[in-house]
């Protein structure tokens, strides 16, 4: 039977809407589908850059939760009704998965329909099988929630994507949810100097409980040439004769033109005839095009490189992540600063809009 449900709309056409609450039915699951009764949702950046652009119709937002399985389409087999779970937006084993995932269509009080992949700002979602994944009982469902897209586009671009390894440095441009997680993944792998770079002292300042071992604002002078100072060698050189100043990896978890432009000079270059130079990662959500030094990148054997998603597969990430947050290696706890009921949801995106949210803030249900 149809499950009541109270969902969050952006309104089609207003460029920064105020978001309204409408209460929908969600139709039986499909064969693939499973309806959850959600415990908590993260509250992404990005969902700010679906909201500002133009929209033809109604669009529903989220994609990361937790919750519990109400129903279930009858080839759903790696859950149950009663089992908790966690909602995402990246297929959970794409690998396998030999069939396209089902987007959401909800149909509307006022006679529209809204559609997309997933939708976690409601108090009940449906979703196709490959955007839920299992989860265990013996864990909070109100911090787990950012596992979802923050902890995995984070972590993930740091473990998976670039491949941190021990002892290699790296910087993060942008500590807020996303950055933190990077931070963590690079302190879990064992990365050093871990190099936080922000605009806001105390942001800076809080990053150095997930790992950061090293603090750079930006608007107190240039970050690279910060970067370059804290990383400078005393036995490599470069072509013209320069010592090798620079970090490993550089992650841009922001997406802003200046910080998607910041993070090739940042890494260090390549030693010709001993080792190529470091890599660029773009995590944060792109609004703009950059142009980088082609010069820099060939002389310098560098590599710039885009993360989507950590380059996860939830069905075998998330249960790490999981463990390292048990194992107090990721501070979920910490790293929550901010929690929001259903109806504060447009409080919450205006704190997030105008950063005030240190770290990740959740809706609760």
């Amino acid at each position: 039977m149809p499950t009541p449900a109270r969902v969050v709309v952006v309104p089609e056409g207003q460029d920064r809407p105020t978001l309204r609450i409408d209460e929908v039915s969600l139709p039986d699951p499909g064969p693939y589908q499973v309806v959850v009764k959600q415990f908590s949702s993260g509250i992404c950046h990005s969902q700010l850059h679906q909201m500002h652009r133009p929209r033809p119709a109604p669009v529903v937002l989220g994609h990361e939760s937790t919750g519990v399985v109400l129903a279930k389409g009858k080839e759903v087999t790696h859950v149950k009704e009663g089992d908790r779970v966690m909602v995402t937006w990246v297929p959970r084993d794409g690998e396998n998965n030999k069939r396209q995932p089902i987007g959401a269509s909800i149909d509307l009080p006022n006679g529209t329909t809204a559609m997309g992949n997933v939708f976690t700002w409601a108090d009940h979602t449906i979703a196709d099988e490959q955007y839920v994944v299992a989860m265990p009982n013996d864990v909070p469902t109100d911090v787990t929630s950012i596992i979802g897209c923050a902890v995995m586009t984070g972590s993930g671009a740091v473990y998976h994507t670039a491949g941190v390894k021990k002892g290699e440095s790296v910087a993060v441009f942008g500590v807020g949810g996303v950055g933190l997680s990077a931070i963590a993944a690079a302190a879990v792998v064992e990365a050093s100097p871990i190099i936080a770079v922000d605009l806001d002292d105390e942001k800076l300042a809080f990053a150095k409980k997930f790992g950061a071992t090293h603090g750079v604002n930006a608007r107190n002078g240039d970050p690279i040439e910060q970067i370059r100072q804290l990383t400078q060698s005393d036995s490599e050189f470069t072509l013209q004769g320069a010592p090798v100043a620079g970090v490993d990896f550089a992650f841009d978890c922001i997406g802003v033109r200046q910080t998607m432009e910041q993070i090739l000079p940042a890494a260090r270059p390549g030693v010709l005839g001993r080792r190529t130079g470091g890599m660029a990662v773009l995590v944060g959500v792109p609004q703009t095009n950059v142009e980088i030094d082609a010069r820099d990148l060939l002389v310098n054997e560098k590599k710039y490189i885009g993360s989507i998603g950590g380059s996860c597969r939830p069905d075998r990430d998330f249960p790490m992540f999981l463990r390292w947050y048990k194992e107090g290696d990721l501070d979920l706890d910490a790293l929550v600063t901010k929690r929001y009921k259903l109806d504060d949801i447009n409080e919450a995106t205006r704190a997030l809009e105008s950063g005030q949210i240190a770290g990740r803030a959740i809706m609760e249900f």
